[in-house]
């Protein structure tokens, strides 16, 4: 194990991070009543190459497509279908706020039976409904999946998720949110990661805007907005002009490290108090070399094998401890840490024992 000592030493003359940039109002919060609506739909996508699904395990895709040929005049009362071509998928997507009546919307299309591939089918006229049950936007189009999946008699390959795909513009809106949002007197400012400075910070900002008490923050979460007291007019003029409004945000000091991937993200504000290191690494080596011992010419005698095994213990004494000053940032020890090539899964042990030896100040999340 490389040395630490000497990297986590120097740290102590590094500079601490600049100040936190300043973001747009509207990268920071959530406007009342500017929001988009989940929809979702049930419907089939037909024209597949032999890949969808086996109607004796999804009885499901049987029936919508029943119902379907019935709705077109098609009589198949009693009649049994084992097409290959055909997939029941549910269909998702998200209305955006304003949307109007006859304007056009993404969405995503995802198989629920055993169908193998979606590549080239198309999708039939789905309705999506919204959480109210009614209908807001009908989906129709070719899918455009991005896997594929190849397989022969004793293999088979598959690359990405072909069973799911997205349709371009493949929506349509077919009734708007009833919602007048030229109406409101009062807005709310959600933020969304809450913080009381952060909120505080934004008042400060609109009421600088006007030069007068417009907006008040009502909690870490809340920021409230007076319409009327903005002169603006409508809610549109006054989002318009506070939208762009750049505040500094203030968030805890958080660590989250992901374990599977041995990914480390954190904040600038983290800081480590004084506390000292020691990391050393333990090797064992177990190796087998057998040796065949024959008997004696002529004789009757049967060939033994002796076992014969070498086991070492290489012990790194590693680097004694450490010292890390008070008020180190944590970005700067992991800086040092890289520096001398530790593997991501060895530095979030030392996280998690700098942590569990109250040292380190800030949320730690481990996923």
């Amino acid at each position: 194990m490389r040395v630490l000592s000497a990297i986590l030493l120097a740290l102590m003359s590094f500079a601490y991070p600049a100040a936190a940039a300043e973001i747009r109002l509207k990268d920071l919060v959530e406007f009342d009543g500017v929001r988009g609506n989940d929809l979702v739909g049930y419907g089939l996508v037909v024209g597949l190459n032999g890949t969808g699904d086996g109607l004796r395990n999804a009885p499901f895709t049987e029936e919508i497509m029943s119902n379907i040929l019935e709705r077109l005049g098609v009589n198949v009362t009693g009649e049994q279908f084992r097409p290959k071509n055909v997939a029941a998928v549910f269909v998702t997507a998200a209305l955006p706020a304003f949307a109007r009546v006859g304007s056009q919307i993404d969405v995503t299309v995802s198989a629920i039976g055993d169908a193998e591939s979606l590549l080239g089918g198309t999708l039939i006229m789905t309705p999506l409904n919204a959480a109210d049950g009614q209908i807001y936007a009908v989906a129709q189009g070719t899918v455009i999946a991005s896997g594929v999946a190849v397989g022969g008699e004793a293999a088979s390959l598959t690359e990405g998720v072909p069973t799911a795909g997205v349709i371009p513009s493949g929506a349509r809106v077919e009734r708007e949110l009833d919602f007048d949002f030229s109406a409101l007197r009062s807005l709310r400012l959600a933020l969304r990661t809450p913080d009381f400075t952060t909120a505080l910070l934004i008042e400060q900002a609109i009421n600088g805007r006007y030069s007068r008490r417009v907006a008040n923050a009502m909690d870490a979460g809340t920021v409230q907005l007076d319409i009327a007291a903005t002169r603006a007019g409508s809610p549109t003029r006054a989002l318009a002009q506070i939208e762009n409004i750049t505040v500094a945000p203030q968030t805890r000091a958080r660590v989250v490290v992901d374990q599977r991937s041995g990914t480390i993200v954190m904040g600038e504000d983290v800081r480590i108090s004084r506390v000292a290191v020691s990391q050393g690494n333990l090797t064992l080596r177990v190796q087998e070399a057998p040796i065949a011992v024959q008997p004696n010419p002529f004789s009757d005698g049967e060939t033994i094998v002796v076992p014969r095994t070498g086991v070492e213990i290489d012990e790194d004494p590693g680097t004694g401890l450490a010292e890390i000053a008070g008020g180190t940032s944590l970005s700067q020890v992991v800086e040092g840490l890289n520096a001398l090539g530790v593997a991501p899964r060895d530095m979030i042990d030392i996280l998690k024992s700098i942590k569990a030896a109250g040292a380190l100040h800030a949320e730690f999340i481990v996923r």
